[in-house]
């Protein structure tokens, strides 16, 4: 007996996709009314809610130390955006020096290599600590004395040995191929590594750089254990005047403010390349 089959047009197929849009946009509303409402309900009865509301939602000290908390966090931006132009000069030599074996410079190999492990092995925070205090105590000349750039010297350090990793992960991804394409066509080595390897390594692992940038973003605030007074350092003040956490939540909003749309930027740019190379969840389309 054969199976009797419907004709479907392209209106009736628009029609069920969005009443199935509907029904999972229904769905994730009520989950996450019944999750968020359960999770507030939880907080708002226990019963250190009044102390925890006092001393880290004072209204009056946040409206007391936003402003300068705010007007510090500019210093963390300057910081961020110079040592990110940094991080990046630094990872992208390096990674080249990794990738390319030159029997030449096999010894400058070898330093970049110990200088990958050992920025990446040693916590960021001490490095911070012998650069920004061990520095000063050489008394070269020379040498720079001022604690907020020592501190982005350290961070700089520190980010750039991770993101080597990712650019050589980029560049070992692109095909050899490539390289013979752009020789046969007539550019010279240098020019095929600038106009075709590192810009296909680069679009590859951009996703990647802009999260150790997010990261390196938040990481800023270590500078504070120098001395420098940026938000994190200026929301201590607060807190130590007040006796009160205010101030601290004020500073994680001033970063929030930066973190959250670049890490909907890099989510946005995640999906644009999978849909670009036509891949899938396992689970299925989205």
């Amino acid at each position: 007996m054969s199976t009797p089959y419907t004709l479907t047009t392209r209106a009736d197929r628009a029609q069920a996709r969005r009443r199935r849009r509907r029904r999972q946009v229904a769905i994730s509303g009520i989950s996450t009314v019944v999750l968020l409402g359960g999770l507030t309900a939880r907080i708002l009865t226990a019963s250190g809610w009044p102390v925890f509301r006092r001393t880290f939602l004072s209204a009056y000290w946040f409206g007391k130390s936003i402003g300068g908390i705010a007007s510090a966090f500019w210093l963390d931006v300057r910081l961020f955006m110079v040592i990110e132009l940094a991080v990046l000069l630094m990872a992208l030599l390096i990674a080249l020096i990794r990738t390319f074996e030159v029997p030449l410079l096999f010894p400058v190999r070898l330093l970049a290599s110990v200088y990958v492990d050992v920025m990446r092995g040693v916590p960021t925070i001490l490095l911070v600590y012998l650069i920004g205090f061990g520095i000063p105590t050489l008394n070269l000349k020379g040498l720079p004395t001022s604690l907020t750039l020592l501190g982005g010297i350290a961070l700089a350090m520190c980010y750039s040995a991770y993101v080597s990793e990712v650019f050589r992960a980029g560049l070992m991804s692109v095909h050899p191929s490539q390289g013979a394409a752009a020789l046969a066509l007539g550019l010279t080595p240098g020019q095929a590594l600038r106009h075709v390897i590192v810009p296909q390594a680069t679009r590859r692992v951009l996703p990647p750089l802009l999260n150790d940038f997010i990261a390196l973003q938040k990481d800023v605030a270590l500078i504070s254990i120098l001395g420098p007074q940026e938000a994190f350092r200026v929301a201590q003040i607060f807190q130590d005047q007040a006796f009160n956490f205010t101030p601290l939540i004020a500073a994680g909003l001033c970063y929030l403010c930066v973190t959250i749309p670049l890490t909907r930027f890099v989510d946005r740019m995640q999906w644009r390349a999978i849909r670009d190379r036509g891949s899938a969840l396992a689970l299925g389309p989205r």
